[in-house]
């Protein structure tokens, strides 16, 4: 009887931190009437570090990305100054639903492309993927540091 309670309980804790593990700080998940997609993510959520960015790698891995955090929705501005890799730059609000795309942002570009409203998270994947995948207004963004109310498929 106690063998079984015990392998009952393991069980459970297997199966239900498996969902949760699927929201770690390391990845971020994006789903959509489309599908859904994990890229691994650098976070970066200080002045310094979102100022420094992408700039001067020579490549990002292909399922790849980084999340810009901010403390509040605000209305945001990126640029491909010295930037190496060419960009898909997403612009999510603070619920985590995509508000503007930015399609294969050219390195080096000096042009500001501005979020159309408040943002609170804004995540760069090579340039190409958010075509590739048809991301969508119905896009939502799934990370262990978004709190919100939607939530992606994988990121409960």
């Amino acid at each position: 009887m106690m063998l079984r309670y015990i392998w009952s309980v393991a069980a459970y804790v297997v199966f239900y931190s498996s969902g949760l593990a699927n929201c770690a700080v390391e990845h971020v998940h994006l789903s959509g009437s489309w599908g859904s997609a994990k890229f691994t993510v650098e976070v970066v959520d200080t002045d310094t570090e979102r100022a420094q960015g992408l700039m001067h790698r020579d490549s990002l891995a292909k399922f790849a990305s980084m999340l810009f955090v901010y403390d509040s929705p605000q209305q945001v501005a990126f640029w491909m100054k010295n930037t190496l890799i060419p960009l898909d730059i997403l612009y999510f609000t603070a619920e985590g639903v995509l508000l503007d795309i930015r399609e294969n942002a050219v390195p080096g570009d000096l042009t500001p492309f501005r979020s159309s409203g408040p943002v609170q998270y804004v995540l760069e994947v090579n340039a190409g993927l958010a075509k590739t995948l048809k991301f969508g207004s119905d896009t939502i963004l799934g990370h262990a540091r978004v709190a919100h109310r939607k939530k992606t498929q994988a990121c409960q």
